[in-house]
């Protein structure tokens, strides 16, 4: 079977690539072992979501007596829930497979393997093999999550993500290991489902690849949701018992629980590729070393997503399998990692493109911020959520704007227009003129523009 393009992968970067490919004339295969979405979709962003959405709901109907609305007792059916979380990725897995059939990309499941720079072997599930001869392939493994012995990582009392979108209850006593992006958003679900959450961060804040008065802003919120954090601490060890799991820090403070979730990193899913064989570089990571077109150091080898090492975003998957695609098809491309936004679905969520201030200063520029409160948006008190704000970072010399961090409601849909104003290299003063419709949300965007001048009208 000879095709332009094979892709290794079904995840958002390879899906994605496969079918640009075929819209662009190509013959292609793609090629999956497990379930397409890959992780994204499966385990990661979209179940997560949908449980995100359910602590919302919850969260909304606790505080329905403020808007005059009586309910009755209210009860988490973790059953029901997780059966929904389930239909909701069994449909977008349908609507993935119908995609790739509409577009006439072949989908061949099974375990890849590269044979050479131009073939790739599938073992089939029944245990046979196929050959696919490629003048191209495009690598998307994707990454896993972390399985960390030396913290007691056995699937059932101490989990990781994926076990933890499958749980059959509310965990009583939950201890997360790892205050990045994935602990946090855990954290503000099950908080919001009931449960007592602990979360232990080694670094001085959680969120710390974020602005830090923005980490700063999520910690406070986080405790007065009742979540406890203990930054700049360090799990020295971890055993369990019949009445649950206990956790040692370094201090000699231990941690009873019920449930342990380790979110500290991930594994990329270079292995078993064959890649050494064919002379495809690794970094000291693992990951496939890459350049702005997505090729790797063999001629007609592309990669995509996770294993490239850079930024590990389903959004980013994307667009690099969009990179190599168009290069393969003679329509150059460089990937350009500017203007990436990051979106974080704790309560309230989390928004952010471009630099921080302290990033700007450490690049030279000579910076000026603005910081516009929720609180003083009108769309935001009539909702009840007047939690957050949007903080604007800009050149001072050129006014133009390099970074924008929002805590809010909707602050992954607000972070959007954040994103366009960063690509287009906007000026504040240039955003400021854009009439924004009231009363919205994205009014909180404007007057944080205006802010840069002095000019915000409302607070």
């Amino acid at each position: 079977m000879r095709y332009k393009i094979v892709v290794i992968g079904g995840g958002p970067g390879g899906y994605v690539a496969a079918i640009r490919a075929a819209q662009l004339g190509a013959r292609v295969a793609l090629v999956e072992k497990e379930e397409l979405g890959g992780t994204c979709l499966n385990r990661g962003c979209i179940p997560t979501k949908v449980l995100a959405a359910a602590a919302e709901i919850l969260a909304g109907i606790k505080k329905a007596g403020e808007f005059g609305i009586s309910t009755g007792a209210v009860e988490v059916d973790m059953a029901a829930l997780i059966e929904r979380k389930r239909q909701v990725v069994k449909r977008l897995a349908s609507g993935i497979q119908f995609l790739l059939q509409k577009n006439k990309v072949e989908l061949v499941r099974g375990t890849a393997m590269l044979t050479s720079p131009r073939t790739v072997k599938v073992i089939l599930p029944g245990g046979s093999e196929q050959e696919l001869e490629a003048e191209n392939i495009v690598l998307a493994t994707g990454s896993s999550p972390a399985l960390i012995k030396s913290l007691g990582y056995d699937g059932r009392q101490v989990i990781t993500s994926d076990e933890a979108l499958n749980l059959a209850s509310v965990p009583g006593r939950l201890l997360i290991i790892g205050g990045g992006v994935v602990g946090c958003e855990f954290a503000s679900i099950f908080a919001a489902l009931g449960s007592t959450v602990t979360v232990v961060e080694m670094m001085p804040t959680i969120l710390p690849t974020v602005d830090k008065e923005v980490s700063r802003y999520v910690q406070g919120i986080f405790k007065r949701q009742g979540i406890t954090i203990k930054t700049g601490a360090t799990i020295k060890a971890v055993r369990k018992d019949a009445g649950g799991v206990v956790a040692e820090l370094e201090s000699g403070e231990e941690i009873a629980a019920d449930l342990v979730l380790i979110s500290v990193g991930r594994v990329l899913n270079t292995g078993g590729l064959g890649l050494a064989e064919v002379g495809v570089t690794l970094g000291e990571r693992g990951e496939v070393l890459v350049n702005e077109r997505m090729e790797t150091s063999v001629p007609g080898i592309y990669a995509a997503g996770d294993i490239t090492g850079k930024i590990q975003l389903a959004h980013v998957a994307s667009a690099q399998g969009l990179v190599a695609v168009h290069n393969i098809m003679g329509h150059y491309r460089a990937m350009n990692y500017r203007v990436v936004p990051s979106c974080i679905f704790t309560r309230p969520e989390v928004g952010v493109v471009g630099l921080t201030a302290e990033e700007a200063r450490a690049q030279g520029y000579e910076v000026k911020t603005a910081k516009f409160p929720m609180m003083a948006c009108g769309k935001a008190q009539a909702m009840g959520e007047t939690e957050g704000f949007v903080k604007m970072v800009a050149d001072a010399r050129t006014d133009r704007i390099l970074g924008v961090h929002i805590v809010g409601p909707h602050a992954s849909d607000l972070v959007a227009e954040a994103a366009l104003a960063l690509e287009m290299d906007m000026t504040a003063a240039r955003l400021a003129q854009v009439i924004h419709a009231h009363p919205t949300l994205a009014e909180a965007v404007l007057e944080a523009a205006e802010g840069i001048h002095g000019l915000t009208i409302h607070a």
